[in-house]
């Protein structure tokens, strides 16, 4: 456990009328005159909502005035974790609420979704709700029905929203991929769910590159026994003859009818979400209708200050939990804006180009985005028209300093960073922004209302300004309702609750710091510590990306199990042609020596092509690192959940030449031992 002694560099600033101008602030007004308590201050509002759970989630529940068609019977009636019990008695369904677009008249533009593939596509409040209808009504015609499963193997594109609210108005389990995914990491993750029904597009555009995936269909479906019906939308050349044996999306949407909502429990499966899936198979996480709706009801209308007025664009997949939360804008009014292709084509300005284009008030990108845009010399804020912009949000990995000071002098001072650290396992984040707290350099504003977020030193005490593991201490509505077929709750237990018994670990290192602001310094599981020394992967990666050398970068540290310092092994993507030779080793050594500490100048420094990440763009430090220790490609990572199949290659040979150099080297030992 380190102290971070730091100085903060405040680059935002709450406005003196943000009560009055914040939906947070509105709320907390709301609050006092309904009853509650009068909270002065966002410190004060985050310490009531994890000291009285049922009343703060009630009050979400009343303040966005949730539709229930049966009352709850309490609210939090069992913290035990996992296992805590919401709003029983309560039936309810997220559809209804995300179609009742709060604010908005049936002509509003609510859905505009852009392509690479085709011309944009917009949906009226009134079209949504129509086009839900009818492909409800197609749905229930294909024997869809309450607790049946609908997988997609979607891009991000207006139908992937209709049928997903569609599949949640009848009560049915909604779970997608990204078409870009291959067919074994499809089947692997919806071979769990058995889904009745398989909705797919017949291929898509990646920048100037036609994808064809009907065939992938075919073996997908192949690998579904449980299909019975697949709807195939005409995406990539819809003049070509339907995928066999499939039914068109026109014909799925032919028959109108009445637009219902089927009320189902609070926590009745909504949709299921996989994890990466680097090893073994994906966890299908299983999140509820009840939970889904009231956290992101907090986090998009609160923390976001989303409303009826926004145009809200998070540049995604649909196998990203980024999409549902995207989706969810529906819930406070907000416009969604889809995007589907390639962000970086033909240039890195594309994704700014769009929020220009199509008035966006909040976008949202990877962190891993908005530090390629900085290295580039990008200054979208002088270079287009962005003044309806109110706020960037950035996840997927820590955005370091450099990338909010980015935004700051290269977007605008005047709108804030929101940095956002959660998961697919809950499908939100617990850590992120505030219209009511500043915007600190490298670190994530605040932990969320209802998040009782924790840093644990190795002796299980909290603790604030020391890095720590990242807990959770008690139970929030949108953790997760299960993991499907797991029927006795012991791999959920195992996945977050075997260290701390009744505790959530995230997996994660986090300091909460002084002023109440977070930095996660990366997987807890891939710590480098040598010379009791303990550094996250993030900040290593922080300051070698900062070179303009370095396009990209992975680390890992081999333990030596006689008590030794171990290897470090640096692996880097060059930019523009740069070559790993001396000059540049010096450079990075002197830069980790400089910022970090002596002991984590890496012992080797390796170019490479691609580093290995999944479709989310989440680094392969742990299967990397057990690839170097002898494991086999095939075991410590699925090809088919990679962003680049082929980016293992190298480690795979390098593993190779570090056996067999070993081997030589006993060899030679054994031999001088006989002579």
């Amino acid at each position: 456990m380190r102290y971070r002694a730091r100085v903060s560099t405040v680059l935002w600033s709450p406005p003196a009328d943000v009560l009055e101008r914040s939906r947070i602030g509105r709320y907390l007004g709301w609050l006092a005159a309904s009853g509650g308590p009068r909270l002065r201050t966002y410190d004060e509002a985050w310490r009531w909502s994890v000291d009285e759970p049922g009343a703060f989630w009630t009050s979400i529940w009343d303040h966005f005035d949730v539709v229930a068609h049966t009352p709850a019977t309490g609210a939090l009636v069992d913290a035990r974790m996992p296992g805590a019990r919401w709003f029983p008695g309560a039936t309810l369904n997220y559809a209804e609420h995300a179609l009742r677009l709060p604010g908005r008249a049936d002509g509003d533009l609510v859905v505009l979704g852009i392509s690479q593939t085709r011309s944009p596509i917009s949906l009226t409040a009134s079209e949504l709700r129509e086009a839900v209808g009818r492909c409800r009504m197609g749905l229930a015609g294909l024997g869809v029905g309450p607790g049946d499963r609908v997988a997609a193997y979607l891009p991000n594109i207006p139908e992937a929203i209709v049928a997903l609210l569609a599949t949640a108005s009848l009560g049915a389990t909604w779970s997608s991929c990204a078409p870009e995914f291959g067919t074994r990491a499809v089947i692997d993750r919806f071979g769990q769910i058995e889904p009745k029904a398989l909705l797919a597009v017949d291929g898509y555009r990646y920048g100037d590159r036609d994808v064809d995936r009907r065939d992938a269909l075919d073996e997908i479906r192949a690998g579904l026994p449980s299909v019975e019906s697949t709807v195939v939308i005409p995406y990539l050349d819809p003049s070509a003859a339907d995928v066999s044996s499939s039914i068109g999306w026109d014909a799925l949407l032919a028959q109108g009818g009445k637009l219902e909502f089927e009320p189902v429990p609070f926590d009745h499966p909504l949709y299921i979400l996989f994890s990466s899936g680097t090893t073994g198979l994906p966890k299908p996480i299983v999140h509820g209708h009840g939970g889904i709706l009231l956290e992101h009801l907090k986090a998009l209308g609160l923390h976001t200050d989303l409303g009826p007025a926004d145009r809200f664009f998070w540049f995604t997949t649909t196998g990203w939990m980024m999409w549902n939360y995207l989706v969810s804008g529906l819930l406070v009014g907000s416009t969604v804006v889809t995007y589907d292709g390639n962000p970086a084509f033909p240039g890195l300005a594309t994704l700014w180009e769009v929020a220009a284009e199509t008035g966006t008030t909040y976008l949202g990108a990877s962190a891993a985005f908005l530090m390629a845009c900085r290295k580039a010399g990008l200054a979208p804020g002088r270079e287009l028209d962005l003044r309806r912009l109110r706020g960037v949000g950035s996840t997927g990995a820590p955005l370091p300093a450099a990338g909010f000071e980015w935004v700051a002098d290269a977007v605008s001072d005047a709108i804030p960073t929101g940095s956002l650290s959660g998961g697919t396992d809950l499908c939100t984040g617990f850590l992120g922004p505030c219209p009511l707290v500043p915007v600190w350099a490298g670190e994530i504003s605040c932990r969320m209302l209802g998040a009782r977020v924790e840093a644990f030193d190795e002796a299980g005490r909290s603790v604030v300004g020391h890095e720590g593991e990242l807990v959770i201490t008690a139970p929030m509505p949108s953790m997760p309702v299960g993991l499907w077929g797991d029927t006795d709750g012991s791999r959920l237990r195992e996945a977050y609750f075997s260290t701390y018994p009744g505790i959530w670990r995230h997996g994660d290192w986090l300091t909460i710091t002084e002023h109440g602001s977070c930095i996660v310094t990366g997987r807890s599981d891939a710590t480098l510590k040598r010379g009791g020394v303990r550094i996250g992967t993030a900040e290593f990666y922080g300051i070698v990306e900062a070179l303009p050398e370095i396009a990209d970068s992975l680390v890992v540290h081999l333990e030596d199990e006689r008590g030794g310092p171990g290897e470090l092994l640096l692996f880097v993507v060059t930019r523009d042609g740069a070559t790993v030779d001396e000059s540049l080793r010096r450079r990075i050594a002197g830069a980790l020596r400089n910022d970090l500490s002596p002991r984590h100048v890496p012992d080797s420094i390796v170019a490479v092509a691609a580093i290995p990440k999944t479709l989310s763009g989440k680094k392969l430090e742990v299967p990397v690192k057990r690839i170097l220790l002898g494991a086999r490609a095939s075991v410590a990572a699925s090809r088919e959940s990679l962003a680049d199949p082929g980016s293992l290659g190298p480690f795979e040979s390098l593993a190779r030449e570090r056996a067999s150099a070993r081997e030589r080297a006993s060899a030679r030992e054994r031999a001088t031992a006989r002579g």
